[in-house]
């Protein structure tokens, strides 16, 4: 690589801090819960870290779900109002088990879940959302990836875990580009299963599991700058094939030293979906 093609790659990156995990022998607990089911405590212990976040805009045609865990696709989206939940049901859910199936191969998705996300700490309590995640970490493990498909389908959960599944997300601004708070997302392949910490994930009516992780310096991060809402991150949280491709996904939102001073507050929405291949 010359030192001038060097140089532009180099100008692509940030230096941020990402909040890792310490292990110290105790299994971490988050509890969501109180009045609304937004106030969350957490009994671990946070390792910052200063790491390099690539902004991949201009690659990204390089990435792809089942190599580096994750892809960015162009997809516009016929919503008006992200804050209106039958629409979400009744617009957007199909159109991201369309878009997860067409990126992923799947023969069926199956939407489940979606928390919509804001920075703007009135905003959170008055439409009772959540704020971004500045922890790193992955939504499911081997024990809560399979369990989701259990909750959801007791009667055909046995079947449909003989076969290949995965638990795919898809993440993008639901209002303005994102210009603040971004989310960083880790290559899987260098992701390690030694950094793995499995977390107890306790709601007001179920107990889950995440992965949180230990700090290793062959984390190799990148995000992508200014997403718009017509952008979709499709991600893995979860695969059960054990035959090389990428099985988990690592990411957090990150304090971006670029985002201007006068950014306004980051307005996301993630989606989580079961896919199902023959």
């Amino acid at each position: 690589m010359s030192q001038a093609l060097a140089e532009k790659r180099k100008s692509k990156s940030v230096e941020a801090t990402l909040n890792y995990n310490i292990r110290t022998g105790e299994k971490p607990v988050n509890e969501t819960g109180g009045n609304d089911g937004l106030m969350r405590t957490w009994n671990g212990t946070l390792d910052s870290r200063r790491v390099t976040i690539r902004d991949s805009r201009d690659e990204s045609e390089l990435f792809c779900l089942d190599t580096n865990g994750f892809e960015l696709v162009q997809h516009p989206t016929a919503m008006k109002s992200f804050l209106d939940a039958e629409e979400l049901k009744a617009i957007y859910y199909p159109e991201m088990e369309r878009l997860i199936a067409e990126r992923s191969g799947a023969s069926r998705v199956f939407v489940f879940d979606h928390t919509l996300r804001t920075g703007d700490e009135d905003a959170r309590k008055t439409l009772k959302i959540r704020e971004p995640v500045k922890v790193v970490h992955n939504d499911y493990t081997e024990w809560s990836g399979p369990q989701r498909v259990r909750d959801f389908f007791p009667n055909q959960a046995e079947d449909l875990l003989s076969r290949r599944f995965a638990i795919i997300q898809t993440w993008r601004a639901i209002n303005r580009p994102i210009a603040r708070d971004p989310l960083a997302i880790a290559d899987a392949r260098s992701i390690d299963e030694a950094d793995f910490i499995p977390a107890e994930r306790r709601f007001p009516d179920r107990v889950g599991e995440i992965y949180q992780f230990e700090f290793n310096p062959a984390h190799r991060w990148h995000y992508f700058s200014q997403m718009q809402r017509d952008e979709a991150l499709v991600f893995k949280v979860y695969d059960s094939a054990r035959d090389g491709r990428s099985r988990w996904s690592m990411h957090s939102s990150f304090d971006d030293p670029t985002s201007p001073p006068d950014a306004g507050p980051r307005e996301s929405i993630e989606i989580r979906a079961f896919a199902f291949f023959d």
